[in-house]
């Protein structure tokens, strides 16, 4: 067994389209940034909410169909890892951004879901519609206190 695990799964909207580099060497690069919210109510019954926003970084062939499929708005699910990059901005300042690395994503809700981005999207794509069902909202559990 592994003495450790970097392993990260999101389920929230994208905040921006898709936007795709190439490296020097042709590898095609795609970023975007998605919003995961955490509903609550606290203990005087008032709802609370909070979104936390993360930037996906996806390669290779991935990259391009996220490029293709994805919009601002989608619903996803993100399977991937944690990284951290560190550089140094104008002010001479070291900084250090953690991304998400996407190893694999699941593009949720239905396909028609906001206006395409593209005609492939349009009859005779080789895209299928079969991602899972969104699951149901947190409304739809009537206890939502229980602590689980």
């Amino acid at each position: 067994m592994s003495a450790s695990m970097n392993k990260v799964i999101l389920i929230g909207n994208l905040g921006t389209d898709p936007e795709i580099k190439m490296t020097a060497t042709g590898t095609p690069v795609c970023r975007f940034s998605l919003a995961t919210t955490e509903n609550w109510k606290n203990q005087a019954g008032e709802k609370q909410s909070k979104t936390e926003w993360h930037t996906i970084v996806v390669w290779g062939k991935q990259a391009e169909i996220a490029e293709k499929y994805l919009r601002k708005g989608k619903q996803v699910m993100i399977e991937g890892r944690i990284q951290y990059r560190d550089y140094t901005d104008a002010q001479g300042i070291k900084k250090t951004i953690c991304d998400i690395r996407c190893d694999n994503f699941v593009m949720l809700g239905r396909m028609d879901d906001g206006a395409p981005r593209n005609d492939a999207m349009k009859g005779g794509s080789d895209y299928e519609d079969t991602a899972a069902p969104v699951p149901p909202s947190a409304s739809a559990y009537p206890n939502e206190d229980i602590p689980f």
